[in-house]
């Protein structure tokens, strides 16, 4: 009978949170006797070695002993100011914990991330940090095999993730800086939409439209345009606008890097921001106020994202409970010089 279950444990690959439940312990401890950690008490970790004997569970390539401790952190690509600042906040708290930080980009290619998740099971990770990505049902799965905890930030989506997530309040944001550009007079509000796919992208619209229906503003398809938060697509999309009948005497772009985009646009449109057109943006990246002219824009904390998520992952890594399964940090309007009452 034993041996019966021995083999079916090995056909289903038996999980490590299988394993936590039958010997009454975290899924984080687990994973630490998994890694060859000391941090465990000789009991519990003589019970859980039982059970892993017991199932033949295949641990990772990582030899065991108190290796140094690693954290995953995982963008679909780096090759934006907004990216670096989530580094920089996971960076911090990762160091004074004395844990290292290694950073992936995986381009939303099927083949980049299984070799990521190669790579990740050879050095057997303490824990995963993903940012504005999907979390694929296979990859959570096996991550949850392993025992590694997860948490994701900005994500993509629906609300309910399987994992603890961090943001920030993109509804309040779109909807204070579409409040400033009515306060200033204007009714007809360009916005540049980030990818729909993103939650962040989807709340800051929403915002947008509510506030302008609070307003008793007639929200108008035609003056929401695609784009994707980065500054093509913020050229683009304020073209687009601009050459519509009746152009929009503002634009929200729902980021800084299209903003800076729109801006371009209207330049080349011999339009003045912001005499003739007003310019919003969203993220507050640290070379806004240098900007010309300086942005106004929804300061998000991204650096303090970064921290959070960390937190979170290394608590969820020393199985501890969290307080709770989404962190909403608070946005914040910053006026500057690209906006100016209508007419004005």
């Amino acid at each position: 009978m034993r041996q019966k279950k021995v083999l079916m444990a090995a056909e289903r690959k038996v999980t490590i949170t299988a394993i936590a439940r039958e010997a009454g312990v975290s899924v984080p401890t687990v994973s630490r006797v998994v890694n060859g950690r000391s941090d465990v008490a000789p009991e519990t970790r003589a019970k859980v070695e039982e059970l892993l004997r017991h199932y033949g569970y295949r641990r990772r390539t990582q030899p065991p002993g108190d290796r140094a401790a690693l954290l995953d952190l995982v963008f679909n690509d780096l090759d934006s100011p907004w990216a670096v600042e989530i580094i920089r906040g996971v960076e911090e708290v990762a160091h004074a914990a004395g844990v290292g930080t290694v950073v992936s980009a995986i381009h939303d290619r099927a083949g980049a991330a299984r070799q990521w998740m190669t790579n990740l099971r050879a050095r057997a990770s303490d824990g995963v940090i993903m940012v504005t990505s999907v979390l694929e049902p296979l990859l959570h799965k096996e991550l949850t095999r392993l025992g590694v905890p997860i948490v994701v930030v900005d994500p993509a989506g629906g609300a309910s993730l399987a994992a603890p997530t961090v943001g920030a309040t993109n509804w309040a944001g779109g909807i204070a800086a579409t409040e400033h550009l009515l306060e200033l007079g204007h009714r007809r509000i360009g916005f540049i939409a980030g990818p729909p796919r993103l939650l962040c992208s989807r709340a800051r619209h929403d915002g947008y439209r509510a506030a302008l229906e609070a307003a008793e503003v007639p929200v108008e398809e035609s003056l929401t345009v695609p784009g994707d938060f980065y500054h093509e697509s913020g050229f683009h999309g304020c073209r687009r606008l601009m050459e519509l009948p009746e152009p929009p005497t503002a634009v929200f772009a729902s980021s800084d890097q299209m903003a800076m985009g729109a801006i371009e646009a209207l330049r080349q449109f011999g339009l003045r921001v912001p005499q003739d057109v007003s310019v919003v943006g969203f993220d507050d990246l640290p070379e806004m106020r240098w900007s010309a002219p300086p942005l106004t824009t929804v300061r998000q904390p991204l650096a303090e994202m970064g921290k959070v998520a960390a937190r979170t992952v290394l608590r969820q890594a020393r199985g501890e409970e969290i307080d709770s399964p989404r962190v909403e940090l608070a946005t914040e309007l910053v006026v500057r010089a690209s906006t100016a009452r209508l007419g004005g």
